[in-house]
């Protein structure tokens, strides 16, 4: 192997360890570190990612980079090593611009931001974070003073968790997308509504865990290799591809809401436990974007988890746990009321038929406040007006409202689009699943996944960050991003369970 290739890795691999370490830190702050401990996690995740910053965009990076590209200029631009380079020049261009100061200034701000979130959430109160948040959108619109001017300042946020994705194209995509799921959510709200009061009974915490457990084992999650825990809002973290965790929480009165949550992370953690070995402590490793990263959790939560064929399996099993609840209740009732569409405050429990509205709207928050159109005093007022326009319900609080998500406390501007964005992917990834597995649904009906893993792995997951989320998505299916599969996704599922 080319000597400079070498010692490049030898120093990507000391900043994965580096991020890796303040990622664990970041973990334990969701999970099991003491509210008194924030200040100090604070300066130790400043501290850890200035040095891996400053390693990272060193000169000698700089000059291994350019000595890299005209090494490797005539080899196979698909291989690991011509990839690995490209990859690590992108974020390498992208770093450079920020400076270390910043990195570790965002990271005390950030850490600082989640408890004042939780609090806030807890007491429905947004005066408690609001200061936070406007420190947080502050240095985000610096962070983009640091980039030459885009189409769109937003174009800056976007790219760092869809890169190559712009304002203007996530806007063409929801713009075909929201009349179509508007249609489809009136048709169906001018049909008989479907009965789900058995899943608001009380359901009993450790029972919920163990079925989630249950089923995530099945579907081929590594306990080896990760573990769960709770966290105020569920997420997956990862320190090495053998070392992916995720996170759940409870509400003792939904009894599918945990599943769904633990069905969604694990979906993210296999992605990340598939990547490449090769690719461990490199930047090669994990997913290439978040949407893509999106369309691997909706997919086992949604495609496969809210599908009659995986309940056929596992209604049986479900019903015997909770026997006082769903005792008297039929496959066929339950699998209706796990996809009752109905407009609702939390994103998190959106049905699929709502939840890309519930998208767009922080979408258009998001841009409004990058463009100092929208200050931050005022979200919570625009928040509910939204909500109205968009879904037609006003949420009662703020807790319902403007505080329900962590995204903006951890300082992800930017991000919400690549859910929306998932949810398209995911189906038009099944679209080309079902036409390579033709017996799908009698694999699910026999609790079987092993084959849809294992495609997943050979299609998405092994890639990691080689191709960018546009090339990976053309590559398995053939085409771009679109809403088409998505949207007969829907129009098949609910004219079904609506008799549309």
């Amino acid at each position: 192997m080319s000597a400079k290739l070498e010692q490049l890795k030898a120093i990507l691999a000391e900043v994965a360890d580096l991020k890796n370490a303040a990622a664990l830190l970041g973990w334990d702050q969701q999970t099991y570190m003491p509210e008194g401990g924030a200040e100090a996690r604070g300066y130790q995740l400043g501290t850890l990612e200035k040095i891996a910053h400053e390693k990272f965009v060193s000169p000698e990076v700089g000059q291994l980079l350019a000595d890299l590209k005209q090494e490797f200029a005539g080899a196979d631009p698909d291989s690991d090593e011509v990839r690995l380079i490209k990859v690590t020049q992108h974020d390498y261009d992208l770093e450079a611009r920020v400076p270390s100061e910043f990195i570790a200034e965002f990271a005390r701000v950030t850490t600082l931001a989640h408890p004042a979130w939780v609090e806030a959430r807890a007491k429905s109160d947004f005066s408690i974070f609001r200061p936070h948040l406007e420190r947080i959108v502050e240095m985000g619109k610096e962070f983009i003073s640091f980039f030459p001017p885009a189409d769109h300042p937003y174009d800056v946020l976007l790219d760092q968790f869809e890169p190559g994705m712009k304002t203007a194209d996530v806007r063409a995509i929801f713009d075909a997308l929201r009349p179509r799921q508007v249609e489809l959510i009136r048709a169906i709200a001018a049909k008989p509504q479907v009965e789900d009061a058995f899943l608001r009974l009380t359901y009993d915490e450790q029972a919920q865990w163990d079925f989630g457990v249950e089923v995530v084992t099945r579907f081929g999650y590594d306990w080896k290799r990760g573990r769960q825990d709770k966290a105020p809002h569920p997420f997956t973290t990862n320190f090495s591809i053998n070392d992916v965790r995720i996170t759940t929480r409870f509400d003792p009165n939904n009894g599918a809401s945990a599943l769904f949550s633990t069905m969604h992370e694990a979906g993210h953690a296999m992605y990340e436990q598939g990547s490449h070995p090769a690719f461990e402590r490199t930047p090669l490793a994990g997913g290439t974007s978040l949407a893509v990263h999106e369309s691997q959790s909706r997919m086992w939560e949604n495609l496969v988890g809210r599908s009659l064929p995986f309940w056929e399996y596992f209604y049986p099993k479900f019903q015997q746990r909770f026997a006082s609840q769903l005792g008297n209740v039929d496959l066929r009732t339950f699998y209706k009321g796990i996809n009752k569409v109905q407009p609702s405050f939390i994103r998190v429990e959106a049905d699929e038929a709502t939840y890309n509205l519930h998208i767009m709207l922080r979408l258009e928050i998001e841009i409004g406040v990058v463009e100092g159109k929208l200050p931050v005093k005022d979200l919570p007022e625009v928040w509910n007006e939204k909500m109205k326009e968009y879904l037609g319900i006003v949420p009662p609080n703020d807790a319902l409202g403007v505080l329900q998500d962590v995204h903006w406390s951890g300082g992800m501007m930017g991000y919400f689009s690549t859910y929306a964005l998932g949810n398209l992917i995911s189906a038009q990834l099944m679209e080309k699943i079902r036409q390579d597995i033709p017996n799908l649904d009698d694999q699910f009906r026999q609790g079987k996944f092993d084959d849809l893993l294992a495609w997943l792995r050979e299609k998405v997951h092994v890639h990691g960050r080689k191709f960018e989320p546009q090339e990976l998505v053309e590559r398995v299916t053939g085409s771009r991003i679109t809403p088409e599969p998505y949207l007969r996704y829907l129009s098949a599922k609910y004219g079904d369970i609506y008799g549309l």
